[in-house]
């Protein structure tokens, strides 16, 4: 009897060990990417936007996460990083997160580490998958590892026209943005950014906006060097005309400023060449 509970014991503790492990790994898996961005972007400085995304590696990586902290933790840092490139509240990303995925653990997220729900969209090229939403069998983009999809989150909402007036708000007013997000018809959901809003303010994710602020991002910054300048997008204007009035290729254009296809918003700050601004 006393052989049969020491057993019981032994395989009880090396059970936690293993799921200790699991969460360890997806946690390491994430910091040995973001460390990799980091490398690429060693050179920059200051408040430069970063823009700069480890390579994909090709395989799909599991991610299981058990808890709501153990996503914050594990995410928190890419959704700060997503607010030095792209301008969009961290505490945003990471409520939208929270609540599109499950904290990680929605089926979607499970087998697409789509954490935001976004759809294929025409034009999409990447890999997919099917899961049924507001019909069945609705294709949704799919990643290899999440961090790609917190990249894709903010490339679709800083390409899109219907979210450009969300980037005249502060990026500390988190409850306008949650607002917006549903009056440019994000969700269908009436009751979207209440529920964004009581994520961002029960865990205090509004935090992780003030440690961006406090490292001296000002919304506004985007990297430029001496050879490039910023233009603002106004009514009419197409990457064509834009790569004609700047002696730029399209194809440089959307390198220069990471797009991933061909719209853009009005308002929106895309880089150019300033050495042509004044022929």
């Amino acid at each position: 009897m006393k052989k049969k509970i020491v057993l019981l014991l032994f395989l009880g503790i090396a059970a936690v060990g293993c799921k200790s492990k699991k969460a360890y790994s997806d946690k390491l898996r994430t910091k040995n990417v973001l460390t990799e961005s980091k490398r690429g972007a060693s050179k920059a400085s200051g408040n430069q936007r970063d823009t700069s995304m480890p390579e994909d590696a090709g395989k799909f990586v599991k991610f299981r996460i058990e808890t709501i902290s153990e996503y914050i933790n594990t995410f928190s840092e890419v959704a700060q990083m997503e607010m030095k490139a792209y301008g969009i509240p961290a505490s945003i990303t990471l409520a939208q997160g929270l609540l599109e995925s499950g904290y990680g653990q929605g089926e979607l997220a499970l087998k697409t580490n789509n954490h935001f729900g976004i759809k294929c969209h025409t034009g999409w090229q990447g890999d997919y998958d099917f899961h049924d939403d507001d019909a069945k069998g609705e294709c949704f983009r799919k990643y290899n590892h999440p961090m790609y999809s917190f990249r894709d989150h903010s490339i679709f909402l800083t390409t899109r026209s219907r979210y450009a007036f969300l980037f005249d708000y502060k990026t500390t007013d988190y409850k306008r943005w949650a607002h917006g997000l549903r009056k440019a018809g994000y969700a269908t959901d009436r009751r979207y950014p209440q529920k964004l809003i009581y994520l961002i303010e029960k865990h205090q994710l509004y935090k992780y906006d003030g440690g961006v602020l406090d490292a001296g991002y000002d919304g506004d910054t985007i990297v430029a060097t001496e050879t490039d300048a910023v233009h603002i997008v106004k009514r009419g204007d197409t990457l064509y005309s834009l790569s004609r009035r700047y002696y730029v290729s399209v194809d440089e254009l959307m390198r220069m400023n990471n797009l991933r296809d061909s719209g853009l918003s009005v308002g929106q700050k895309l880089l150019v060449k300033s050495t042509s601004i004044n022929k």
